[in-house]
């Protein structure tokens, strides 16, 4: 082979890799950027420091007690927009539902591409919180945390991992990925110590373990 189809020859090769490395980049999830950011690990261990530890009392819970899906803007509810922030390529109707789109759940690894298939998971559930403190607060109150766009609260996931997780903490329940764990944990902490909400003996030991490694 000449020297001239070599050289030929390697910048093709060279060529080809550069577009499927573009593509593997455009294809990845996305799904990390879309959960606000989380406080790092050294924060977080330091707010866990500061959690009050107590017994879980879940009397007079109900789930109609934290308005959640409130509207948003316009046509949009809070599960309509995080659809639209956590997916990709999300194609909305005049009411606000998304018509396409993918969804990548970081708790399970699995992508969807109709939003039927996705739940919005209250990272915190909302018995969780009743049980931590929740139940003395002010229906305004509730109705900000079961909507809370600002802390790493909401996240689409695939919707029979977010019912299998129900109302569970990380004491008995964390994402099958175990890469996303950290992310998971800090994210828990940061929305406990915001609300301040208590942590139960178990659920503190569990987040105390998984944090050291964060």
């Amino acid at each position: 082979m000449s020297k001239f189809y070599a050289r030929r020859r390697v910048s093709i090769l060279a060529a080809l890799s550069g577009l499927i490395a573009s593509v593997a980049l455009f294809n990845a999830p996305t799904a990390s950027a879309a959960l606000p950011t989380p406080v790092s690990g050294a924060t977080a261990r330091g707010y866990l420091a500061e959690l009050t530890v107590a017994t879980e009392d879940r009397t007079g819970y109900d789930r109609d007690l934290f308005p959640h899906w409130i509207t948003q803007s316009g046509a949009c509810n809070t599960r309509e927009t995080v659809l639209k922030r956590d997916g990709s390529g999300v194609v909305t109707d005049s009411s606000c539902a998304a018509t396409s789109g993918s969804w990548y759940s970081p708790y399970d690894g699995a992508t969807w591409t109709a939003a039927s298939d996705v739940d919005i998971d209250h990272l915190v559930p909302l018995a969780e919180a009743w049980d931590s403190g929740a139940d003395s607060w002010t229906t305004s109150r509730r109705q900000s945390f079961a909507n809370d766009l600002t802390r790493p609260q909401l996240i689409a996931v695939t919707d029979n991992v977010n019912q299998a997780k129900g109302d569970q903490d990380p004491a008995t329940w964390m994402p099958s990925r175990s890469d996303y764990r950290c992310t998971y944990v800090r994210a828990w902490v940061q929305v406990k110590y915001y609300y301040d909400l208590s942590v139960d003996s178990a659920e503190k030991s569990a987040l105390t373990n998984y944090l050291a490694s964060c």
